[in-house]
This record gives C-alpha cells, structure tokens and sequence, in this order.
C-alpha cells in the first residue's frame, strides 16, 4: 500500500541524481508513492521515491526510482539520460527523459521503453494525466 510523500523527501532524490523531476510526476507520487496504473493497455507498477522519513517507508520503498534507474543503465538499449517511473513485471518500462539534451529537468512525456528492442515511444503526456 503506498504513502503519500513530503516534498523534502521528493527533494533529497533530485539533490542525489542532479535532476529535477517533472511536476505531474511529484504530483502523483506526493499524494501515493507507488502503486499501479493502466497504460497501453498493461498494468504498471510505479516506481517510488526513496522515502527516508520512517523504516516502514524505508522499507516500503527501497527500490526506488534512483536504484531502479541505475539497474536499468546496464541493459543494452536503456536510453542513458532516462529515469524509470514505472515497470510491468515483463521487463518493460515506463520512462521519462530530459527536456533537451544536456538538460537537467526531466520532461513530463513518459514513454513507454520495450526491452526486447530498446525502443522507446511516447505514451502520455504526463504521468499525472494517466
């Protein structure tokens, strides 16, 4: 079940990986962080903000979107400048990409990345319209 989680806590992960993340994705994550969502036609489940405030949360969300996102860099194909935000338990994911290249803020488009290709396309306009 997920927890809602402070903007201090949000703020922490974007002070670690040097990136600022899209608002609707802090919108939706603020409110629960986790839990699923329906895209093109699959069950996703997000992926978390590390949630340090409590060992329950800690607990809760350790596979967060840094440590995923540095897991996925080792796949053949992962876009390199890409952060996760979401899985489907067959080995695709839900990402989001920088604005422009060389850019530090996140763009709000989740795209949907195919393992089996290393292809990505977009799929929403933001995670918060989903």
């Amino acid at each position: 079940m997920p927890f809602p989680i402070a903007g201090a806590e949000i703020a922490k992960t974007e002070a670690k990986t040097g990136f600022t993340f899209p608002l609707g994705l802090k919108s939706r994550l603020s409110k629960d962080n986790g839990g699923e969502i329906e895209v093109v036609g699959d069950c996703w489940q997000l992926i978390p903000f590390l949630d340090g405030s409590d060992r329950k949360r800690i607990a809760r969300t350790c596979n967060d979107i840094v440590r995923e996102t540095a897991r996925m860099r080792d796949w053949r194909g992962f876009p390199p400048d890409a952060f996760v935000v979401a899985q489907n338990g067959g080995g695709d994911y839900l990402i989001i990409r920088p604005e422009a290249e060389g850019s530090t803020q996140l763009g709000e488009t989740v795209y949907f990345w195919d393992h089996e290709t290393g292809e990505h396309e977009p799929v929403a306009d933001s995670l918060d319209s989903i």
